[in-house]
């Protein structure tokens, strides 16, 4: 490869203003694709939200357009976009123009906003940066604003005019752009699930979602007067086990004894329920898909005190196991919503919260609940006690069903296996440590059996060419006894409709069956070898192409060259191998042999190159691959002439250095 010059100290580049967003959506975002427009979407409403949870405005307006923009409307203070004296600029130039400029920096009593969505100063502006234009209107202070940008750029002076409404707020309208963003049509679902959720958790709150597309145009209300009491109850209705509980708490939390201490506000909606089970994690209204701190106060408090109340009261039988949380969490209903004045996130995208200090107090508020909870309410202990056990009961017997299923089914494919012929198996029964070995023909079997380690690594050799599995019906592959001897001695049965597999001795796919860690196809590195080697990597996508997912199919690379000079030997797998090795020589004396076919080579040989997993080379078929090897033989071995006719007007000269023209 030839080498790029020009490297420099002036090759080095800082994205400025607008291109850190523009050419990098995915650092603010998460990603540049349909995921990232949604999230920017949830900066602008979050900034409404964080005003309506202050108390200013009860009512909050988001239009989704058939062209893609939306609009959000809310009616707090308005966003300060007039001059600022401190910074010797105007506030709409910081908020709009320039990331990390925020006035939720200082959340706490002496700040704008206590308990804040927006903690990073990005959101509003990274929009900005990443729409095709964007027009806000706010009102505030007796006066109405107007602004307009386009591509990140203001477009025109920002206009300001006396308004003798008594009404205030902002109202956003922007449309993202598909420069930046690689998909910008946002599903009304989403629109529906993410103000929905906000609902919830900021009770007394109306969101109203405008759907301005299509020929009807629709409006829909989400309110919850009770916030999360409201919303557990109506998802799990009068199928709870147990009456419904609210939680509500303050905390002063630390996440390091050097770390500066915030606030914390927790709010829980919980019950227990045989028919319903939901756990959901809001921290300052954003909904917590990934959890994090939280979840894990949630696990560790239930599984805590659940398991002392029934230790304390011997429900335990001598032949239990020790409860889980999954055997709590399989009749729990549980909603969390908490708000601190500092909150460390997973990212900017806000689905993870995995602060100490919030993982700490919430586990300990939780415990106390449930421990007043259990002394109040003996019925109600005794019930979800009762209930946990019988769970926990439960799973372990279907854990037992399984694992026995899983052994038979094993055993059965071990019968099978020792009906193979010339299949050579090895010692261990560790599915983690045994590597099984495809190769090609009887004499590479017998290279590979003296040269291989007999603990963990079997062999199975393929006697000649296999069917072309693309080509064939199920009927017809499942009659070729090498193929069938494969897929016995792999023994994770194979993805096909059951109806194929009646009769014959397959079983359904399952990969915890699988008895090899490995799956190494060796052939000869010639044409025939690179034929064989892809017709089972064919079978292998047809029949089982999960095992492409699970990364356990490989390639052996065989030397292409033996090389020696003196007492010394190199193996070179490329032309630019041997030519390196060559160099390194120089003009000493040396001998260079083509390889010969596996079963052509002594045993050292063999397990220095092929078998010895410190020495030897191997790929690793990714599905990616498997795909396009599939795709290749199927142009080249298929039913497409003209397909065929044309790959190789344009590509046959490629190949004739491996014709064999003498």
């Amino acid at each position: 490869m030839a080498k790029k010059s020009g490297y420099n100290d002036e090759s080095i580049v800082a994205l400025k203003g607008k291109d850190r967003v523009r050419k990098k959506p995915a650092v603010i975002f998460g990603t540049s694709g349909i995921d990232g427009c949604k999230h920017s979407v949830f900066e602008i409403v979050s900034n409404s939200v964080d005003e309506a949870r202050e108390g200013y405005g009860d009512k909050i307006v988001v239009t989704r357009f058939a062209d893609n923009s939306v609009e959000v409307q809310d009616f707090g203070r308005g966003i300060p976009v007039d001059y600022n004296a401190k910074e010797g600029r105007f506030n709409w130039e910081l908020v709009f123009c320039e990331l990390y400029a925020s006035g939720k920096y200082n959340n706490g009593e002496d700040g704008n906003y206590e308990f804040s969505l927006g903690t990073n100063g990005l959101g509003l502006c990274a929009t900005q940066y990443a729409s095709e234009y964007m027009e806000a209107e706010i009102h505030t202070g007796g006066f109405r604003y107007l602004l307009n940008f386009e591509k990140g750029d203001p477009v025109g002076e920002m206009i300001k005019e006396p308004y003798s409404k008594k009404d205030t707020g902002s109202r956003i309208k922007w449309k993202p752009d598909l420069d930046v963003f690689t998909d910008i049509d946002i599903s009304l679902e989403y629109f529906q699930e993410m103000l929905k959720n906000q609902s919830v958790v900021n009770a007394g709150v109306k969101f109203i979602l405008k759907n301005q597309v299509g020929k009807s145009f629709d409006t829909y209300e989400y309110y919850y007067e009770k916030g999360i009491d409201d919303y557990i109850r109506e998802i799990v209705g009068e199928n709870a086990l147990t009456g419904f509980l609210s939680w509500s708490g303050e905390a002063e939390c630390q996440d390091r004894d050097d770390l500066g201490k915030y606030k914390l506000k927790m709010n829980f909606a919980v019950t227990f329920s045989n028919k319903v089970q939901i756990k959901e994690y809001y921290h300052n209204s954003s909904f917590l898909a990934n959890g994090g701190s939280p979840d894990k106060a949630v696990k560790q408090a239930f599984l805590s005190q659940i398991d002392s109340f029934i230790k304390s009261n011997n429900k335990y039988q001598k032949s239990d196991g020790k409860i889980t949380f999954q055997d709590i969490e399989d009749c729990l209903a549980i909603i969390v919503s908490s708000f601190s004045t500092y909150a460390s996130y997973e990212n900017q995208t806000k689905k993870s919260i995995n602060n100490k200090g919030i993982q700490d107090a919430m586990t300990m508020f939780i415990k106390h609940q449930l421990e007043i909870y259990f002394i109040e309410n003996p019925l109600d202990a005794n019930k979800i006690a009762d209930q946990v056990l019988i769970n926990m009961r439960s799973r372990i017997k279907a854990e037992k069903t399984r694992l026995g299923i899983k052994e038979s089914l094993i055993q059965n494919v071990s019968n099978l296996t020792n009906r193979i012929q010339k299949f050579v198996d090895c010692r261990s029964k560790d599915p983690e440590l045994r590597e099984l070995f495809i190769v090609e023909g009887d004499s590479a079997l017998g290279a590979c059996k003296q040269s291989r380690n007999s603990e963990f690594q079997a062999i199975i050799p393929v006697r000649g060419k296999i069917l072309n599995c693309l080509k064939s019906e199920y009927d017809r592959i499942f009659k070729s006894d090498i193929i069938t001897d494969l897929i016995k001695v792999i023994g994770c049965g194979v993805e096909v409709p059951s109806k194929h597999k009646s009769g014959k001795d397959m079983i359904s796919f399952n990969i915890d069956l699988l008895r090899w860690s490995k799956i190494i196809i060796c052939t000869d590195a010639d044409v025939d070898g690179f034929h064989i080697r892809t017709l089972i990597l064919t079978m292998i996508y047809r029949l089982m192409p999960t095992l492409f997912d699970e990364g356990k199919v490989f390639i052996a690379e065989s030397p292409l060259y033996e090389i020696t000079c003196g007492d010394e030997t190199w193996f070179a797998y490329t032309e630019k191998e041997k030519v390196d090795v060559l160099a390194k020589i120089g003009n000493k004396k040396y001998s260079i042999q083509r390889s010969k076919g596996l079963g052509e080579n002594d045993p050292d040989m063999m397990s220095l190159t092929t078998m010895n997993p410190s020495t030897r080379r191997l790929i690793k078929v990714e599905p990616s691959m498997a795909e396009e090897t599939a795709e290749k033989f199927d142009l080249l071995l298929g039913d497409n002439l003209a397909g065929r006719k044309d790959y190789i007007a344009e590509n046959g000269h490629l190949y004739l250095d491996l014709t064999d023209v003498s």
